[in-house]
């Protein structure tokens, strides 16, 4: 057996290697970059986790690729529905995202980071899809939104809810 031949079989990808890694590496960079303003303000689900999620986000849109591929190239017929991963990684982000959210002492926290996890989820499928200019897009605005008005919020006059409960990040 070749060696060099079995490689190649293990590292094939049906969208190329290259193609797929490039996918995967700008996934987990933009994901890096979401979860650096999480990290900055010291809240629990930082760089790591956004570049986690981001990278399995985009690994699983790679994997429905990959998937119809396969059973196109077998003569297989398979109902393929590529929407159906985006709703599954969805669940999947949205359940991690909501871990994050806590109540406490009457006050909710962490809204802000589950949001940014669902974020970091959708830009590793846009990656995944190779939809750079969507990823790169979206995680500009999500930057902005997180800098710009976290610089803003906390000058804003607060009132509290009449049940005591507040509902800030």
């Amino acid at each position: 057996m070749d060696l060099w031949a079995e490689v190649a079989r293990v590292f094939h990808s049906e969208i190329g290697f290259g193609t797929m890694v490039v996918r995967l590496c700008v996934a987990a960079l933009l994901g890096l970059v979401i979860g650096l303003d999480r990290e900055y303000r010291q809240h629990p689900a930082g760089m790591r986790t956004h570049m986690l999620v981001s990278l399995a986000s985009a690994t699983f849109a790679v994997l429905t690729f990959e998937l119809i591929a396969l059973t196109e190239n077998e003569g297989s017929v398979v109902g393929a529905d590529p929407v159906r991963a985006i709703g599954a990684v969805t669940a999947g982000v949205s359940f991690l995202a909501a871990g994050t959210i806590i109540q406490a002492r009457g006050r909710v926290q962490g809204l802000t980071t589950g949001a940014g996890m669902w974020l970091a989820g959708a830009i590793g499928l846009a990656c995944g899809i190779g939809a750079f200019g969507v990823a790169t897009a979206a995680t500009l605005l999500g930057v902005l939104i997180l800098a710009l008005l976290g610089l803003v919020s906390p000058m804003l006059p607060r009132k509290e809810p009449s049940d005591g409960h507040s509902a800030n990040d």
